[in-house]
């Protein structure tokens, strides 16, 4: 998106065919850049992280929490 806002200041500033070139380049840099993003390979969706160590107090023992509960 720099490089588009660069081109558009440039045509501002620019008389002359170098004016045109930098009108062409803030026109096509955008669909340039989505075609190159849509032909990246396939993402790999079965990779799954391993789930981060869980800092905190330990889980209460049976008798901790009031042992068996009687029905």
């Amino acid at each position: 998106m720099t490089i588009r806002t660069a081109c558009f200041i440039g045509a501002i500033l620019v008389e002359g065919p170098l004016r045109w070139v930098l009108v062409a380049g803030a026109v096509f840099l955008p669909y340039i850049a989505v075609v190159m993003a849509n032909t990246a390979g396939p993402r790999d969706d079965d990779f799954v992280p391993e789930a981060p160590a869980r800092l905190g107090l330990p889980a209460p023992s049976a008798d901790e929490r009031g042992g068996a509960l009687d029905g």
